[in-house]
């Protein structure tokens, strides 16, 4: 018998529809293999199942909980992303629902994202016994030990009535290394993770082995539509040391052979005193690394933009968001189009690669500011680009916004998902969530089936590439409400 499993949910099919039989990522659970790790280090006996990864159906991640024979068991819904904590819920209830059939005596834990921006909801709608608000590993490895529920920070639970009952939040880890060691990627089928699609255009073929890690928790900004900070209940940035980070990056390329990387971090490219830590370490060490990042139009240092390719980074992700000041959210992103488009410029011209990330459907959104924002986008022309749709994540402002003014949510937690058939954003002060979600989808067939996009695609990848591209924007993703 093993103190707890793990179990990593997801259903690409529901969530990408076509698009995530082999155009998705397979991302690795980094969050939930730390946690796995540090309760290891405190000589618990750990097992992972990843769900997603392998494709299980919930009978199948039943099974393999039954030949572990596990004291508890903690389904964390934390996803490649933060808002992936959301669309992954009716999963995690599967789960849930499946194991509680079959296993209704073992403890059945819940962490994640999403039940830390609404714990109360997400017991009152599943069969869940706890739930970890925060970060968890501290509120976890207290309910391991035996402390009585009453005296555990962070700690959710329902009593033998069906009460809900909850303590206060327990406070961040000051020492970050402590709750992010070195994963335990050993638990983990790593055979089964793979790249993003434009990641690879270097060599589209060979998507794995591949890993993501992250090198910071949280973010010190407030975007309205974000929630990432959902776990740790106010802005802020911590940081691993780099050492350690190196250390994970060591193990990772020569044990298990990765060299597509994504650092998860909200804001990599942030504080230089850190982040050129881990890149100058990358260099000296001689890592072969395809590392991908985020960054926002206002915290790049062009001086360093070459340390950066020499280190491996040949992504980096540009919130871009809309090319209309009145709608743009980010509260410091005051840079105009044409300093976005020298920025751009100049990280190409070092030989990385830009992500642009652009929002459709902001509150003063109207069909005039999204078609500026899908000009910008072409105008820039970065190697690839996200078209996004405005959501009211749990844990966000906009959330907050939709919930105080009456606005339309999606009626399933899958219609949080930017692919989904019952994807939902929200209305404008202007237009409906169906026509927004109409636009975005225009928008991305107009972007990836423009003649100069993919003649500079051919130009930098090659044919493979192109008919890549073209085979993604001939899959339809079909939706309810347009």
């Amino acid at each position: 018998m093993i103190d707890i499993v793990f179990i990593n949910p997801g259903n690409r099919k529901k969530i990408f529809q076509s698009l995530g039989i082999e155009v998705s990522a397979v991302e690795p659970p980094f969050c939930l293999a730390a946690m796995a790790s540090y309760l290891r280090n405190k000589k618990y006996s750990v097992a992972i199942i990843d769900s997603n990864a392998e494709n299980f159906s919930p009978e199948q991640t039943v099974s393999r909980v039954i030949e572990l024979n596990p004291k508890m068991i903690a389904v964390i819904a934390h996803g490649s992303q933060p808002s992936a904590s959301t669309q992954n819920m009716p999963d995690v209830y599967e789960i849930a629902s499946a194991i509680k059939n079959s296993l209704p005596n073992i403890p059945l834990i819940v962490g994640g994202p999403h039940p830390s921006a609404l714990p109360e909801r997400t017991l009152q709608e599943s069969c869940f016994d706890y739930l970890l608000e925060g970060e968890g590993s501290y509120t976890l490895e207290q309910f391991i030990s035996g402390l009585p529920e009453h005296e555990i920070k962070g700690l959710w639970w329902k009593d033998s009535s069906g009460k809900i009952l909850h303590n206060e939040r327990m406070d961040l880890a000051k020492n970050l290394n402590e709750i992010l060691p070195v994963a335990a990627w050993d638990l983990l089928p790593m055979e089964k993770y793979r790249a993003h699609n434009w990641h690879c255009f270097d060599d589209i073929e060979h998507r794995s082995p591949y890993a993501a890690i992250y090198t910071s928790f949280g973010c010190p900004y407030n975007c309205v539509f974000c929630c990432i900070n959902a776990p740790f209940g106010k802005p802020s940035i911590r940081y691993r040391n780099p050492e350690v980070v190196l250390e994970e990056l060591e193990l990772l390329v020569h044990r298990y052979g990765v060299k597509n990387l994504k650092i998860i971090d909200e804001l990599f490219i942030f504080q230089e005193s850190h982040y050129l830590k881990i890149l100058e370490g990358i260099i000296e060490r001689n890592l072969d690394l395809n590392i991908w990042a985020y960054a926002r139009v206002d915290t790049i240092n062009e001086s360093l933009l070459s340390t950066l390719k020499k280190a491996g980074v040949n992504w980096l992700a540009l919130g871009i968001e809309s090319a209309d000041a009145k709608v743009k959210s980010g509260n410091k992103k005051k840079l105009l189009a044409c300093d976005v488009h020298d920025l751009v410029r100049k990280i190409q011209e070092h030989g990385i690669r830009v992500i642009g990330n652009y929002i459709f459907g902001l509150p003063e959104d109207n069909y005039d500011s999204m078609e500026k924002t899908l000009q910008l986008a072409k105008e820039l022309n970065c190697e690839f680009a996200n078209f996004y749709s405005a959501m009211a994540y749990p844990g966000s402002r906009l959330y907050k916004m939709a919930d105080e003014n009456g606005w339309q949510l999606p009626e399933t937690w899958i219609g949080y998902s930017q692919h989904s058939f019952e994807a939902l954003p929200l209305p404008t002060k202007h237009l409906s969530a169906g026509e927004v979600l109409k636009f975005r989808d225009m928008a991305f067939q107009n972007y990836f089936n423009d003649e100069t996009y993919l003649s500079m695609i051919h130009q930098k990848f090659g044919a493979l590439v192109v008919d890549h591209i073209k085979e993604i924007s001939s899959k339809e993703v079909k939706r309810k409400f347009v």
